[in-house]
Protein backbone atom coordinates (compact mmCIF):
# COMPACT_ATOMS: atom_id res chain seq x y z
CA UNK A 1 0.00 0.00 0.00
CA UNK A 2 0.86 3.48 -0.31
CA UNK A 3 -0.45 6.38 0.84
CA UNK A 4 0.18 10.16 0.21
CA UNK A 5 0.14 13.55 2.31
CA UNK A 6 -0.01 16.97 0.48
CA UNK A 7 0.41 20.42 2.75
CA UNK A 8 -1.03 22.55 0.18
CA UNK A 9 -0.37 26.27 0.20
CA UNK A 10 -1.90 29.11 -2.29
CA UNK A 11 0.92 28.50 -4.79
CA UNK A 12 3.29 25.27 -5.72
CA UNK A 13 6.38 26.81 -4.04
CA UNK A 14 4.82 26.17 -0.65
CA UNK A 15 3.03 22.98 -1.17
CA UNK A 16 4.61 19.82 0.01
CA UNK A 17 4.18 16.11 -0.91
CA UNK A 18 4.70 13.08 0.83
CA UNK A 19 4.70 9.30 -0.30
CA UNK A 20 4.92 6.56 2.17
CA UNK A 21 5.04 3.37 1.00
CA UNK A 22 3.57 0.67 3.37
CA UNK A 23 4.36 -2.76 1.42
CA UNK A 24 7.13 -3.99 4.00
CA UNK A 25 7.92 -3.73 7.66
CA UNK A 26 9.86 -0.60 7.43
CA UNK A 27 7.66 2.26 5.87
CA UNK A 28 9.78 4.24 3.77
CA UNK A 29 9.20 8.51 3.39
CA UNK A 30 9.98 10.21 -0.04
CA UNK A 31 9.23 14.17 1.14
CA UNK A 32 9.39 17.23 -1.19
CA UNK A 33 8.99 20.94 -1.49
CA UNK A 34 7.89 23.00 -4.01
CA UNK A 35 5.29 20.72 -5.31
CA UNK A 36 2.99 21.17 -8.47
CA UNK A 37 -0.64 20.12 -9.22
CA UNK A 38 0.87 18.16 -12.10
CA UNK A 39 2.78 15.99 -9.77
CA UNK A 40 0.38 15.54 -6.94
CA UNK A 41 -2.44 14.09 -10.17
CA UNK A 42 0.33 11.78 -11.33
CA UNK A 43 0.57 10.58 -7.64
CA UNK A 44 -3.39 10.29 -7.10
CA UNK A 45 -4.04 7.02 -9.46
CA UNK A 46 -0.90 4.96 -7.44
CA UNK A 47 -1.98 5.49 -4.38
CA UNK A 48 -4.57 4.13 -1.97
CA UNK A 49 -5.01 7.57 -0.26
CA UNK A 50 -4.54 10.71 -0.87
CA UNK A 51 -4.71 13.45 2.15
CA UNK A 52 -4.76 17.28 1.44
CA UNK A 53 -4.43 19.43 3.98
CA UNK A 54 -6.79 22.03 2.99
CA UNK A 55 -10.69 22.49 3.14
CA UNK A 56 -12.31 21.12 0.03
CA UNK A 57 -15.34 23.23 0.02
CA UNK A 58 -17.21 26.46 1.34
CA UNK A 59 -19.85 26.58 4.08
CA UNK A 60 -23.04 25.93 2.41
CA UNK A 61 -24.35 29.40 4.11
CA UNK A 62 -21.49 31.18 3.08
CA UNK A 63 -22.24 30.53 -0.40
CA UNK A 64 -25.67 30.96 -0.66
CA UNK A 65 -25.02 34.36 1.24
CA UNK A 66 -22.60 35.66 -1.16
CA UNK A 67 -24.73 34.28 -4.14
CA UNK A 68 -27.74 36.52 -3.05
CA UNK A 69 -25.60 39.07 -2.46
CA UNK A 70 -24.20 39.00 -5.82
CA UNK A 71 -27.38 39.11 -7.26
CA UNK A 72 -28.70 42.03 -6.16
CA UNK A 73 -30.94 40.25 -3.59
CA UNK A 74 -31.60 40.28 0.23
CA UNK A 75 -29.82 38.71 2.57
CA UNK A 76 -30.40 36.43 5.67
CA UNK A 77 -29.05 37.65 8.97
CA UNK A 78 -27.15 40.92 9.52
CA UNK A 79 -25.06 42.70 12.52
CA UNK A 80 -27.56 42.50 14.96
CA UNK A 81 -27.44 38.14 14.58
CA UNK A 82 -24.74 37.82 16.43
CA UNK A 83 -22.08 35.20 16.80
CA UNK A 84 -24.12 32.40 16.22
CA UNK A 85 -25.40 33.78 12.64
CA UNK A 86 -21.14 34.53 12.20
CA UNK A 87 -20.26 31.04 12.96
CA UNK A 88 -23.20 29.45 10.64
CA UNK A 89 -21.50 31.68 8.05
CA UNK A 90 -17.99 30.92 8.58
CA UNK A 91 -18.12 27.15 9.07
CA UNK A 92 -18.87 23.80 7.46
CA UNK A 93 -20.69 21.39 9.51
CA UNK A 94 -17.29 19.47 9.37
CA UNK A 95 -15.58 21.99 11.10
CA UNK A 96 -18.36 21.98 14.03
CA UNK A 97 -18.20 18.07 14.30
CA UNK A 98 -14.20 18.76 14.73
CA UNK A 99 -14.54 21.26 17.39
CA UNK A 100 -17.11 18.80 19.05
CA UNK A 101 -14.33 15.96 18.71
CA UNK A 102 -11.06 18.20 19.57
CA UNK A 103 -12.51 21.06 21.42
CA UNK A 104 -10.85 23.32 19.30
CA UNK A 105 -12.26 25.37 16.21
CA UNK A 106 -10.34 25.09 12.60
CA UNK A 107 -9.91 27.88 10.69
CA UNK A 108 -13.02 29.46 9.08
CA UNK A 109 -12.23 28.92 4.96
CA UNK A 110 -14.47 31.58 4.39
CA UNK A 111 -13.21 34.48 6.97
CA UNK A 112 -9.42 33.19 8.04
CA UNK A 113 -6.39 32.92 5.94
CA UNK A 114 -7.43 29.65 3.79
CA UNK A 115 -9.57 30.98 1.49
CA UNK A 116 -6.41 31.85 -1.59
CA UNK A 117 -5.31 27.98 -0.73
CA UNK A 118 -8.94 27.17 -0.88
CA UNK A 119 -9.00 28.41 -4.41
CA UNK A 120 -5.82 26.10 -5.40
CA UNK A 121 -7.18 23.18 -3.77
CA UNK A 122 -10.23 23.46 -5.57
CA UNK A 123 -8.22 23.41 -8.82
CA UNK A 124 -6.08 20.68 -7.76
CA UNK A 125 -9.34 18.39 -6.59
CA UNK A 126 -10.12 18.95 -10.58
CA UNK A 127 -6.90 18.05 -12.02
CA UNK A 128 -6.94 14.94 -9.11
CA UNK A 129 -10.44 14.03 -10.79
CA UNK A 130 -9.33 14.21 -14.29
CA UNK A 131 -6.12 11.52 -13.06
CA UNK A 132 -8.70 9.34 -11.67
CA UNK A 133 -10.98 9.25 -14.23
CA UNK A 134 -14.12 10.23 -11.68
CA UNK A 135 -15.08 13.45 -9.98
CA UNK A 136 -13.37 13.66 -6.53
CA UNK A 137 -15.51 12.63 -3.59
CA UNK A 138 -15.34 15.86 -1.11
CA UNK A 139 -16.53 13.59 1.74
CA UNK A 140 -13.97 11.25 1.18
CA UNK A 141 -15.43 8.36 -0.37
CA UNK A 142 -12.60 8.41 -2.69
CA UNK A 143 -8.84 8.61 -2.89
CA UNK A 144 -8.37 11.79 -1.98
CA UNK A 145 -9.36 12.88 1.45
CA UNK A 146 -9.48 15.80 3.77
CA UNK A 147 -7.24 16.03 6.54
CA UNK A 148 -6.22 18.67 9.16
CA UNK A 149 -2.88 17.57 10.31
CA UNK A 150 -2.68 19.44 13.43
CA UNK A 151 -5.73 17.98 14.98
CA UNK A 152 -4.40 14.94 14.07
CA UNK A 153 -1.30 14.74 16.35
CA UNK A 154 -3.39 15.85 19.01
CA UNK A 155 -5.39 12.91 18.62
CA UNK A 156 -2.44 11.01 18.60
CA UNK A 157 -1.96 12.52 22.12
CA UNK A 158 1.22 15.07 20.72
CA UNK A 159 1.49 18.50 21.96
CA UNK A 160 1.47 20.61 18.80
CA UNK A 161 2.06 23.90 20.74
CA UNK A 162 4.61 25.62 18.60
CA UNK A 163 5.59 23.17 15.97
CA UNK A 164 4.89 25.43 13.21
CA UNK A 165 6.94 28.24 13.60
CA UNK A 166 10.03 26.47 15.81
CA UNK A 167 12.33 24.21 14.21
CA UNK A 168 13.38 22.86 17.88
CA UNK A 169 9.99 22.34 18.55
CA UNK A 170 9.77 20.12 15.60
CA UNK A 171 12.56 18.29 16.05
CA UNK A 172 11.27 17.22 19.91
CA UNK A 173 7.91 16.43 18.15
CA UNK A 174 9.33 14.39 15.46
CA UNK A 175 11.51 12.35 18.22
CA UNK A 176 8.00 11.40 20.23
CA UNK A 177 6.55 10.89 16.95
CA UNK A 178 8.89 8.35 15.97
CA UNK A 179 9.17 6.90 19.22
CA UNK A 180 5.24 5.69 18.63
CA UNK A 181 5.91 4.94 15.10
CA UNK A 182 9.36 3.42 14.91
CA UNK A 183 8.29 1.79 11.75
CA UNK A 184 8.91 4.79 9.97
CA UNK A 185 12.20 4.59 8.08
CA UNK A 186 13.47 8.28 7.66
CA UNK A 187 16.62 9.17 5.36
CA UNK A 188 18.48 11.78 6.94
CA UNK A 189 17.69 14.21 4.40
CA UNK A 190 13.64 13.59 4.76
CA UNK A 191 14.26 14.00 8.76
CA UNK A 192 16.42 17.43 8.23
CA UNK A 193 13.64 18.55 5.83
CA UNK A 194 10.60 17.92 8.45
CA UNK A 195 12.54 19.72 11.27
CA UNK A 196 13.01 22.98 9.02
CA UNK A 197 10.06 23.20 7.02
CA UNK A 198 6.78 23.21 8.38
CA UNK A 199 5.28 21.97 5.21
CA UNK A 200 7.20 18.92 4.69
CA UNK A 201 6.59 18.00 8.38
CA UNK A 202 2.51 18.52 7.96
CA UNK A 203 2.98 16.26 4.46
CA UNK A 204 4.30 13.79 6.73
CA UNK A 205 1.09 13.79 9.16
CA UNK A 206 -1.13 13.58 6.04
CA UNK A 207 0.21 10.71 4.56
CA UNK A 208 0.14 9.03 8.10
CA UNK A 209 -3.35 10.11 8.54
CA UNK A 210 -4.77 8.99 4.55
CA UNK A 211 -3.38 5.54 5.99
CA UNK A 212 -6.12 5.66 9.36
CA UNK A 213 -8.25 6.69 6.50
CA UNK A 214 -8.13 3.53 4.22
CA UNK A 215 -7.78 1.26 7.61
CA UNK A 216 -10.98 2.94 8.14
CA UNK A 217 -9.38 4.50 11.39
CA UNK A 218 -10.97 7.91 11.04
CA UNK A 219 -14.25 9.50 12.46
CA UNK A 220 -17.14 8.63 9.65
CA UNK A 221 -19.57 11.37 8.22
CA UNK A 222 -22.22 10.98 10.88
CA UNK A 223 -25.50 10.11 9.59
CA UNK A 224 -27.46 13.36 7.75
CA UNK A 225 -24.34 14.98 6.95
CA UNK A 226 -23.64 13.13 3.17
CA UNK A 227 -25.17 15.07 0.76
CA UNK A 228 -23.74 18.42 3.00
CA UNK A 229 -20.42 16.82 3.22
CA UNK A 230 -19.94 16.39 -0.75
CA UNK A 231 -20.44 20.17 -1.41
CA UNK A 232 -18.33 21.46 1.42
CA UNK A 233 -15.88 18.71 2.09
CA UNK A 234 -15.31 16.73 5.45
CA UNK A 235 -11.93 16.76 7.53
CA UNK A 236 -10.88 12.89 8.29
CA UNK A 237 -9.79 12.75 11.93
CA UNK A 238 -8.07 9.59 13.01
CA UNK A 239 -9.31 7.23 15.85
CA UNK A 240 -7.50 4.86 17.51
CA UNK A 241 -3.86 4.96 18.27
CA UNK A 242 -0.79 6.16 15.91
CA UNK A 243 0.57 2.68 16.57
CA UNK A 244 -1.91 1.12 14.99
CA UNK A 245 -1.04 2.32 11.81
CA UNK A 246 1.99 0.13 11.65
CA UNK A 247 2.96 -2.17 8.87
CA UNK A 248 2.41 -6.13 8.71
CA UNK A 249 5.29 -7.09 10.10
CA UNK A 250 6.41 -4.46 12.54
CA UNK A 251 2.89 -5.14 14.65
CA UNK A 252 3.18 -6.53 18.17
CA UNK A 253 2.96 -10.37 17.43
CA UNK A 254 3.97 -10.37 13.85
CA UNK A 255 7.13 -11.76 15.06
CA UNK A 256 5.36 -15.30 15.13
Amino acid sequence: MLTAGVDLAAESKGTALAVLDWSRPTVTVDVRLGVRDAEIARVAPDVARLGIDCAFGWPDDFVTFVTRHAGGLRVDGGADEGMAWRRRLSYRATDRVTREITGRWPLSVATDRLGLTAMHCAVLLDAIGDALGTPVDRAGGGTAVEVYPAATLRGWGLDTRGYKTDDGVREALLDRLLAGAPWLDLESADRHLMISSDDAFDAVIAALAARAHALGRTHPVPPGYREQACREGWIALPVGRLEELAPEGARPGDEG
